[in-house]
């Protein structure tokens, strides 16, 4: 986009062509409108985003300290909130992202109420909430600019040096960003789940996930009964997807592949193989099976199949699903991840039970063998007890080295015993919550990630930020629950929520009643605005 001068310039001809039409048109202000909107459309924002993401994963091949982060958003208003404090505490954006979580889309933004994360929300709830986040990233935007323009307008007027002021809004840093989707497992077949990508795409976003659940049987990526689908199944909407993206004209596009398959013990359906070695035969020899020798051991309806020159016979629940062989969960995963990076797929995601580094890089170094650049997109998730996981590393760390822990409950013998508050000050707690802080760079440069993520942090930081509020507004503290631990807090930090009048818009209204009605125009922002005390 050209910069505010050349803005004013264009508009300046083009109110001089258009003559008495464009008699009440001041050029300036039409420039201001056009900046403060600079991405018309969801697909300009996608595009954009997608050059972002692709750029950020190609820094982060040549060093791997260049690892991108976002928290899951299930609002707009804490997308743009998370965003304005990125920018005001780092002065950038760069390498951070929004996430959108399925599991806080279920649990807070379906009209049936609270659901758990089953894909049962509506489909159309995911673009829904896509397209709600660029318009608050998009009108925080307009507000930070608008601040700009009035700097510009009183430099003006006191004499003063313009050029810097210019400068800032040529250079202005959008709040703009990529964002990460969960489709879930497609909600439907594939060509449900190219429907949904393209509403998505339209509603802006760059990069889509995608996991390998049977869609209608979908659960909680860290809850029990996770079915899985064959690979075909998969790799069909993984190139869904990407059609979707290349219709759109975002050949940038970036698919993320999740699988389940390590905490997933069964699968709906045995695909056919076609010839030996193929994926069919590779994901049915993971299956749970019993030789057949005599057919007269076969029960009414039991499935047969060939599998290395003998008969045999798949472990078949009474609900009807297969069941995969104990301990094949990370073959499973290695075979999954390859074969989605060899069939369109850009980068991974493994879901895992615990935050276990070791776990992870033995994962991903087998990938590697195959695929060298191979990434991954982490979720540090809240499920994981971290405090609890990572005392007990340490614990097992030291106890292994013949330190003295005899401090410390054992947490075979008292189990979750060193979650206790007691220990909250111990050299054990500090030295876990080092290997906490470091967690993200430790495993961007030993396991591959590339992005590190919190599925649903603004789920639990709403959740205990108004527990907080309520226990002392209700009770004791009354107001200075409030003024004291809320308001007094957001003065000190700077933040733009305690003029909330301007941060949602009053001022941006102001302007425009201003550029259309002139001196007639009736203002908000006036001296008996109440947000002059600030």
């Amino acid at each position: 986009m050209s910069n505010y001068l050349e803005q004013v310039q264009s508009l300046t001809s083009s109110k001089t062509s258009n003559g008495v039409a464009w008699g009440g048109i001041n050029p300036e202000y039409a420039a201001r409108m056009r900046l403060q909107n600079r991405f018309l459309t969801g697909l300009d924002i996608a595009r954009y985003t997608a050059s972002i993401m692709r750029a950020d994963m190609q820094n982060y091949d040549g060093d791997t300290s260049q690892y991108t982060q976002s928290l899951g958003c299930w609002h707009g208003f804490t997308a743009q909130q998370m965003l304005m404090a990125i920018k005001r505490h780092k002065h950038t954006t760069n390498r951070s992202y929004v996430y959108l979580s399925g599991w806080m889309v279920a649990a807070l933004r379906s009209d049936f109420g609270p659901l758990p994360d089953q894909s049962m929300h509506e489909k159309t709830a995911v673009s829904g909430l896509i397209e709600e986040i660029y318009t608050f990233l998009k009108q925080a935007d307009a507000r930070e600019l608008r601040h700009l323009f009035v700097e510009l307008d009183e430099t003006r007027a006191a004499g003063g040096d313009v050029d810097a002021v210019l400068d800032k809004i040529d250079n202005f840093q959008t709040h703009i960003v990529p964002i990460i989707a969960d489709i879930d497992a497609g909600f439907g077949n594939e060509e449900a789940t190219y429907l949904l990508a393209k509403k998505m795409i339209e509603a802006g976003a760059c990069c889509i996930q995608i996991e390998n659940q049977v869609s209608d049987a979908k659960q909680c990526g860290h809850q029990d009964g996770k079915v899985t689908v064959p690979h075909e199944d998969f790799l069909a909407k993984i190139n869904a997807v990407r059609y979707a993206f290349i219709e759109l004209g975002v050949d940038d596009g970036v698919i993320v592949a999740r699988t389940d398959s390590l905490g997933a013990g069964l699968t709906q359906k045995i695909p056919v193989s076609q010839e030996p070695g193929d994926l069919a035969s590779q994901y049915n020899a993971f299956l749970k099976t019993e030789p057949v020798t005599d057919a007269t051991s076969l029960g009414e309806g039991d499935m047969v199949f060939k599998q290395n020159d003998e008969l045999v016979k798949p472990y078949r629940l009474p609900n009807g699903l297969y069941a995969f062989r104990d301990g094949s969960g990370e073959d499973r995963v290695v075979l999954d991840c390859v074969t989605s990076l060899q069939n369109g797929a850009d980068l991974l995601w493994i879901e895992t039970e615990k935050p276990n580094l070791d776990q992870i890089a033995g994962m991903v170094n087998r990938i590697r063998q195959v695929i060298p650049n191979a990434k991954l997109v982490y979720n540090n998730s809240p499920s994981f007890n971290w405090t609890l996981a990572f005392r007990e590393q340490v614990y097992a760390e030291w106890s292994a080295a013949g330190k003295d822990v005899s401090a410390y409950p054992d947490p075979v013998e008292v189990p979750r015993g060193l979650m206790s508050v007691e220990f909250d000050s111990s050299e054990l707690a500090t030295e876990a919550d080092k290997l906490i802080q470091s967690f993200q760079a430790d495993a961007a440069r030993e396991a591959g990630i590339f992005h590190h993520l919190i599925t649903l942090p603004t789920y639990h930081e709403t959740a205990l930020g108004t527990d907080m509020l309520s226990e002392g507004y209700f009770g004791d503290l009354g107001m200075l629950a409030y003024v004291r631990d809320i308001q007094r807090q957001e003065i000190r930090r700077g933040q733009a929520s305690v003029k909330h009048q301007d941060l949602a818009g009053s001022n941006i209204g102001d302007d425009h009643k201003e550029y259309f009605s002139g001196d007639n125009a009736l203002l908000a922002s006036g001296e008996d605005n109440t947000m002059n005390q600030f």
